[in-house]
């Protein structure tokens, strides 16, 4: 349907509904009268407008008390009429402007809200926002003329108490909208009053007496409601309005009123200099209260709008708030790192702007200026920046130190000059110290030790060490994010920074004290790889100079990185002590012994701290963590510098690779971690493809230094432990280079095995693990017997017929029938496996060994010798070796079985007269030497070893029987679960005489009772397995005669009943009497 274009027929058309609702002021006639409103259309409303608006406000202005609906209606009518027209007339805006006050006002107390319902509120507020919006030409400014300041005053107060009182949010951000558009600030999409310089500064003058109310009530907004941003745009556009330069460089602004105005005049505010200072000082108390609440806000749209406050006010007051400038600068640069890219973009544009205003104003010393005050803003928060991270939450820190790091970013290539500041200097460093303290009392890290040997080349990988690190605790923060900003920080100072300044300062703050040194390597190290451009964003932000004047070339980079890694490599800074004497006495006497000597004999000059002499008393948890945690991060720099340098670094690997490989020997498993992750890195850095590759193709100069320190113990300790490092990390292209050493090892440890011996049975536990790796073996030894029992036990069953011609076969032959047709048969013996037969020509020359045979036999010799050491742990460990040598030459037979016969004596003893610990990893040895040299054992197992095996399982599982869940942690059951596991294969592959076999079972029966623990019935169960493997008639005949489940019917009349004890209640006694009670029924018929 069409509107009413014609003014005549629309005033015929709403008359009657005018007249109406003059003399009945209800809610239906206002709704009627608003359904016909909008059947006229706009123009033609326009020329109506002052008749259709004089019932509306009627109803408004009659006294007395109105219905809140009917006032609802009519304001909704009227922002009808408002939204589609201008209002030409200043008595209409007045009118409508004071009326539409006094329905958002008491009646009772005309400065306060009234109580009225939200709909109400949220109709009068829109209404309002349409009457400013709707006002034409100059006629809105008269509301700014001093006398309708009170008037004024009052709207301001109305809407300021609505947007902070009101616990409606849609009325909250009404009031405060409405409060924008009366200042002639409102950013919506509709059309508004452009107010010229002298208009806008005539506004200003107005606003300037209400300026504290809206300020302050405004920030008490914004950090009382996180979630309430619209506030902040209303202060920043309020002080802008009042405080902006141009307004104060005219005369206007400070104009004398006239004094017909009477008490009114002293409402107006004289923006004298005095009151800009004074009022400047003000809002910078405020300013601080609203960054600190909105700088770190969760909502990206309430940063956004801080970073605009900041960029409008930086834009239009940096004269009137000189006091404020550093705020809103650290506002800005603490936007700079956001996450959110929007925030992120509108900074730097803020910022970039910010440059090119103060270059553009004054040339040069523009920017001279704004450099002086980034430079002061960045000392005043390095001084306070310790204090800040003691106190505040981890927010608030990652604020300030975003803000921190884009202070470096703004004044990009500016930071060098900043950094020759002494000053500066002193207080960005001693900050970063501060703030960069470890928390070093963890027990954790001491108590953690390495001694298994490292993850193998193959199988290990950067990501496999990299992801078991563990990470830095810190004093004062805890955010991961905060210490990725703090070594993003580290990296930008170098990326803009002298490198050369900045390595001689850190080393002398490095050197000076040992509570800096820690924080000291950590920032010289992010240094040298910020110097080198690694993982520093794209610099856009800065300000516009020129880009990094001189950036640090290679050469620079070298120089620094071999500075750095003299420093931290020096004896008194990489030998430091990890073990306490209670965690590891023998090694820690060692060390000290070690150490104490080559300070007398070498180096009397240096730091005892650093070197405890040996009547230094033991270190605290605290002093040891501190030395694990300062290795650990000089290895990280000693990786940093290889990144920055790449390929270069490859020459510096004569004199930095050695001492890596040290600690990726340590013991203390958190250094030994650093050292290998270390060395992938330098790998990665250097172009090698593993860590095999780079040692094999810097293996000449670090065997010989391995050489020349092994003769030079004393002073050189950790060279073993580099020697271990290489053989594990290696292939069998290292043996030929190795060999050498390994004899000087050898002789090394024939000559002082009192003091070394622990340490040089970890290098040959790594020796023989490699050359069990480099060379697997291809034979296994077994018994013949055992092989037939094997391959038959694989076959069908034979049939009875079959059965009974063998039996026939076998007892004429036992009568000596036929023996004359098998002689020639057993004149042929095949050939043994992995037998030599290369030469038989010169039976008196023996063939020379390989040399991983010759190796292995030299160690097994010393391994014989240290057997019977008086150390549980390196009996321990020389067992381990010992296994790993039984296993390399099981590929010889006519090697090992000498060396077996003459490391059997002492073996035995560990077997039956040692520690439960050194038992348990000699049955393991035993079981290995079960597998390789077959029958050559099975006399000496069964005179010498199973009766005390078996005595030991009998005698224990009683114990076991009655035991608790707690005594599967004992080392007694791991000792019976060790035995009873190994027991089965061992006395199958010896192939063992039946009265062996005997015994083993009578000392196995008793772990089939269900009262065992589990893992002991099972592995008891696996002995029988074996044990029928051997002899299956035997012992089906034995554990049917202990439980038989059923009775055998012949299948032949002819054949008579098989009669078993293993039925019947005799059965049951049988059971009761072997295991004290405890039925081993279900145990059995597993087995059967």
């Amino acid at each position: 349907m069409s509107q009413i274009s014609d003014p005549k027929i629309a005033f015929a058309y709403l008359r009657p509904a005018c007249v109406l609702l003059t003399r009945e002021p209800t809610v239906v006639n206002v709704e009627t009268l608003k359904g016909q409103l909008k059947e006229v259309n706009d123009a033609t409303l326009q020329q109506l407008q002052e008749y259709v608006l004089f019932p509306l406000r009627f109803v408004l202005k009659v006294p007395g008390a109105k219905k809140e609906q009917l006032v609802q209606s009519v304001t909704e009518a009227v922002s009808y009429v408002l939204e589609n027209t201008c209002i030409h007339s200043w008595e209409t805006l007045h009118n409508l402007f004071s009326e539409l006050c006094l329905c958002l006002s008491s009646s009772a107390d005309p400065g306060k809200p009234a109580d009225t319902s939200e709909e109400l509120k949220s109709a009068v507020l829109r209404c309002l926002d349409a009457l400013l919006h709707a006002a034409y030409g100059d006629i809105v400014f008269k509301l700014f003329e001093p006398i309708m300041l009170p008037g004024l005053g009052a709207a301001v107060s109305l809407l300021l108490a609505l947007g902070e009182k009101e616990k409606s949010r849609d009325i909250q951000t009404a009031a405060l909208t409405c409060l924008q558009a009366l200042t002639l600030q409102c950013d919506c999409t509709q059309e508004h009053v452009v107010p010229s310089s002298e208009e806008r500064c005539f506004v200003g003058s107005a606003m300037a007496s209400f300026l504290p109310g809206i300020t302050m009530a405004t920030a008490r907004i914004i950090t009382g409601d996180l979630r309430q941003g619209h506030a902040v745009t209303v202060w920043s556009r309020t002080v802008e309005l009042v405080m902006e330069d141009v307004q104060l460089q005219s005369t206007e602004s400070y104009k004398t009123p006239s004094a017909d105005l009477g008490r009114i005049g002293q409402l107006i505010v004289l923006r004298t200099p005095e009151w800009v200072k004074n009022t400047a000082g003000k809002l910078s108390v405020l300013l601080k209260k609203i960054i600190s609440c909105t700088s770190a806000h969760q909502h990206w749209r309430v940063r956004v709008a801080m970073v605009e406050l900041a960029d409008h006010l930086l834009a239009k007051c940096s004269h009137s708030l000189t006091d404020c400038v550093g705020s809103l600068l650290e506002a800005l640069v603490g936007a700079i790192n956001d996450v959110e890219p929007r925030v992120r973009e509108r900074c730097e544009v803020a910022l970039r702007e910010v440059s090119q205003r103060n270059q553009r104003c004054s040339g040069s010393s523009g920017t001279q200026t704004f450099t002086d005050i980034l430079s002061e803003n960045l000392h005043s928060l390095a001084t306070s920046l310790p204090r800040l991270m003691r106190t505040s939450d981890d927010q608030k820190k990652l604020f300030v130190l975003n803000v921190f790091l884009g202070y470096l970013k703004i004044l990009g290539p500016l930071v060098s000059v900043v950094l020759n500041s002494a000053a500066h200097l002193e207080r960005i460093s001693k900050a970063l110290m501060q703030v960069l303290e470890l928390d070093v009392m963890d027990v954790r890290i001491v108590e953690e030790r390495s001694y298994a040997a490292a993850v193998e080349t193959s199988t290990g990988s950067h990501d496999s060490y990299t992801t078991h690190t563990q990470r830095k605790h810190f004093l004062y923060f805890t955010d991961e994010k905060i210490f990725s900003v703090l070594m993003e920080i580290c990296r930008t100072l170098g990326y803009y920074g002298n490198i050369y300044l900045l390595t001689d300062h850190l080393l002398d703050l490095y050197c000076q004290s040992s509570v800096y040194r820690k924080q000291a390597a950590m920032v010289l190290n992010e240094t040298v790889r910020g110097a080198a451009g690694i993982a520093v964003a794209d610099q856009s932000q800065g300000l516009e100079t020129k880009v990094r004047e001189s950036p640090a070339t290679q050469e620079d980079i070298k120089a620094a990185a071999v500075s750095i890694i003299e420093e931290y490599t020096s004896l008194n800074n990489w030998h430091l002590i990890t073990v306490s004497k209670e965690m590891d006495r023998d090694q820690q006497d060692q060390q000290v012994r070690i150490f104490h000597s080559a300070l007398t004999c070498v180096f009397v000059s240096f730091s005892l701290q650093a070197i405890p002499s040996s009547s230094t008393s033991a270190s605290t948890i605290h002093q040891l963590n501190s030395n694990i945690w300062q290795l650990c991060i000089q290895l990280e720099g000693i990786a940093c510098c290889a990144q920055a340098l790449g390929h270069d670094f490859r020459p510096l690997l004569m004199t930095s690779l050695y001492p890596v490989l040290e600690k990726a020997g340590e013991e203390t498993l958190l250094v030994s971690q650093a050292g290998l992750s270390s060395m992938w890195d330098i790998s990665k850095a250097c172009g090698y493809a593993s860590l095999k590759e780079l040692i094999n193709e810097n293996s000449d100069y670090l065997l010989n230094d391995i050489s020349l320190n092994l003769q030079r113990l004393s002073q050189h300790p950790q060279a073993p432990r580099v020697l271990t490092v290489m053989l594990t990390h290696s292939d069998c292209s290292l043996l030929p280079l190795v060999g050498d050493i390994v004899q000087d090892v050898l002789t090394a440890l024939d000559l002082s095995y009192e003091r070394t011996a622990a340490l040089f049975c970890s290098v040959l536990h790594a020796l023989m693990k490699a050359l069990a790796r480099w060379f697997p073996s291809t034979c296994s030894r077994t018994s013949k017997s055992t092989s037939y029992r094997q391959r038959s036990s694989d076959q069908e069953d034979l049939s009875i017929r079959q059965f009974l011609l063998n039996y026939c076969k076998q007892k004429e032959l036992a009568e000596g029938i036929g023996i004359e047709d098998d002689d020639t048969e057993d004149q042929e013996v095949p050939p043994t496996e992995c037998e030599d037969v290369e030469d038989t020509g010169s039976p008196d020359v023996k063939a020379e060994l390989p040399s991983h045979l010759s190796i292995t036999k030299d160690v097994m010799e010393r391994c014989i010798h240290l057997l019977s050491d008086p150390s549980l742990r390196l009996r321990l460990k020389v067992l381990d070796v010992l296994e790993l040598c039984v296993q390399v030459l099981s590929e010889r037979e006519n090697e090992l079985l000498p060396m077996a016969h003459r490391c059997w004596p002492a073996l035995l003893q560990r077997l039956t007269t040692d520690d439960p610990l050194a038992v348990l990893r000699a049955f393991r040895v035993l079981c290995v030497l079960g597998e390789t040299c077959g029958d050559f054992l099975r006399r000496r197992v069964s005179k010498e070893v199973l009766p005390k095996l078996s005595a030991s399982l009998a005698r224990q599982a009683p114990i076991s029987a009655k035991a608790g869940p707690v005594y599967t942690h004992t080392l007694a059951y791991k000792l019976q679960l060790a035995v009873l596991q190994g027991l089965g294969s061992l006395c199958q592959r010896l192939d063992l005489a039946e009265a062996d076999l005997d015994v083993v079972c009578e000392a196995c029966l008793p772990y089939l009772s269900s009262r065992q623990p589990i893992r002991l019935q099972e592995a008891c169960l696996n002995v029988f397995r074996h044990l029928i493997q051997v002899d299956p008639d035997t012992f089906w005949f034995t554990l049917n005669e202990l439980h038989c489940p059923s009775s055998y019917i012949p299948h032949h009349p002819d054949l008579l009943p098989v009669q078993l004890n293993g039925t019947g209640s005799c059965c049951l006694m049988k059971l009761t009497h072997l295991t004290n009670g405890q039925l081993i029924e279900p145990r059995l018929q597993q087995v059967n």
